[in-house]
C-alpha cells in the first residue's frame, strides 16, 4: 500500500509518527521544509527570535515513514497523482493531505501586497527584524505596528511585541512605538467569554496596545492602512508594518470531478475523515471539513488537527492489517490565549460539558501543558 502524506504540520506529523514499518506498505511524508514549525508559538518567535521548530528526521525514526524534502503543486485525485513544484508526478494508494490553510486577504485594496503575516517561520523572521530596524537609532521610518484580526493569532502576537517594544525603549532610550489591534468585529477573542474576555481587553490596554473594535480594515498601502467604524466614518492610520491576521481559507491544491468543498475552501470529509467520494483520500486539518458531534464544522486549531491527525495514522495502520477504521470523534480539552510572559487565559473541559475558568500563570502553565503534550503525542 503506497501512502503519501502531504504536510509536516501539527495534523499531517501526527500521522507520521503515529505510524509503523508494515511490510505491505510503503509511507512517504512530503515536506518543503526539514523541520516542524510550533505554528501556534510563532507569535514569540515574533517577538523574541525564540525557537519554535524541530528536526523533522528524529521524529520519524522507527515509523517507517521516509521524508521527501519537496513542495507539493498540486493533487489530481481522479488520477490518483500528486505533482511536485520541482515537476515530478507521485502516485498513491492511499493519500493523507495536510497542507494546512493560507491567508485570507479577502480581497481589501492593497493588503495582500504591503501586509505581513504569520504562517511561517519567515513571517516570524521578518517582523522580528522589523522592530530591531525600528529601534535602531538610525532608524528614519514609521515605527508603528497594526496588526488586523483579534482572534487568537493577534492578540498573541500583539502582547508580545508590546513587551519586547518596552524592553527596547528602555534598553535604546527611544520612545515606545504605537501598536494598534484592528478588529471588524465588536470584541476581541470571540472563543472565549465576556469575563476573560474583559481580563484579556484589560490586559492589552495595560500594555497600551490601541484597540480599535468596530473598525473594518479598508485598504493598505506600504506605509498606511484605512479603517472604517460602523457608521462610514473613516481614520488613516501610518503604519511601518502592516500584519494581517484576520483570516484564512484552505490551500485550494485538491481538483476532483466528485470533490466537495465548503465554507472557506474545506473539503468535505466523512465521519472517518476521507473526501466525499473519494475513500482512498484523507483531508485533516485546516484543509478538511470536519464536522462535530451536533454537526457543525471543527475549529481549525492545532488540537483539533493532532487529534485528527493521530487517529488518520492509526487508521493506516488498521487499513494496512486488513482492518476496520474508526470514525472521527471530536474533543475540545479548552483553550488558553497566550497575553505576553506568565499571563494568559482560558478554559479547560470538565466532566459533564463544564468548562472551568482560568487566569494569570495557572493559565500560563495550562497553555505550555498543551504545547509539551503535542510534543509527547509526537515523540
Amino acid at each position: 500500500m503506497k501512502t503519501l502524506i502531504l504536510g509536516a504540520g501539527y495534523a499531517g506529523l501526527a500521522v507520521a509518527t503515529k505510524m509503523k514499518p508494515h511490510p505491505d506498505m510503503e509511507a512517504l511524508l512530503i515536506e518543503q521544509n526539514a523541520f516542524h514549525t510550533f505554528e501556534t508559538r510563532l507569535h514569540e518567535a515574533a517577538a523574541h527570535n525564540t525557537r519554535v521548530t524541530l528536526p523533522l528526521a528524529p521524529l520519524l525514526r522507527g515509523t517507517g515513514v521516509n521524508l521527501e524534502q519537496a513542495s507539493v503543486e498540486g493533487v489530481n485525485l481522479d488520477e490518483r497523482e500528486v505533482t511536485l513544484k520541482d515537476g515530478r508526478v507521485l502516485t498513491y494508494d492511499t493519500l493523507v493531505v495536510g497542507l494546512g490553510s493560507v491567508t485570507n486577504f479577502y480581497r481589501i485594496p492593497g493588503l495582500a501586497e504591503n501586509a505581513s503575516e504569520l504562517k511561517q517561520l519567515s513571517d516570524a523572521d521578518d517582523i522580528f527584524n522589523f522592530v530591531n530596524r525600528a529601534y535602531d537609532g538610525d532608524y528614519k521610518g514609521i515605527r508603528d505596528i497594526v496588526v488586523g484580526g483579534a482572534g487568537l493569532t493577534g492578540v498573541e502576537l500583539v502582547t508580545e511585541l508590546a513587551q519586547r517594544a518596552e524592553l527596547l525603549s528602555k534598553a535604546r532610550g527611544l520612545p515606545p512605538m504605537n501598536i494598534y489591534l484592528v478588529e471588524a468585529g465588536p470584541k476581541i477573542l470571540p472563543v472565549l467569554d465576556d469575563a476573560l474576555r474583559g481580563k484579556a481587553q484589560r490586559t492589552l490596554e495595560d500594555y497600551g496596545i490601541h484597540v480599535m473594535t468596530g473598525h473594518r480594515l479598508m485598504q493598505a498601502t506600504a506605509e498606511t492602512v484605512t479603517v472604517q467604524t460602523a457608521d462610514g466614518e473613516q481614520k488613516v492610520i501610518p503604519a511601518g508594518k502592516i500584519i494581517w491576521t484576520g483570516g484564512i481559507q484552505a490551500r485550494d491544491i485538491m481538483k476532483g470531478a466528485k470533490l466537495e468543498k465548503g465554507p472557506g475552501g474545506r473539503v468535505a470529509v466523512d465521519d472517518k475523515l476521507r473526501a466525499k467520494g473519494y475513500p482512498e483520500v484523507f483531508v485533516i486539518g485546516d484543509m478538511g471539513l470536519a464536522l462535530n458531534q451536533e454537526g457543525k464544522p471543527v475549529p481549525t486549531t492545532a488540537q483539533h488537527a493532532g487529534q485528527q491527525g493521530r487517529l488518520t495514522g492509526k487508521n493506516i495502520m488498521r487499513l494496512a492489517k486488513g482492518e476496520d477504521i474508526e470514525a472521527y470523534e471530536p474533543t475540545t480539552l479548552g483553550e488558553f490565549v497566550s497575553l505576553g510572559g506568565l499571563m494568559a487565559v482560558g478554559w479547560m473541559k470538565l466532566p459533564w460539558n463544564q468548562k472551568l475558568a482560568i487566569t494569570g500563570g495557572i493559565a500560563h502553565v495550562m497553555k505550555r501543558a498543551s504545547e509539551w503534550r503535542w510534543r509527547a503525542s509526537i515523540d
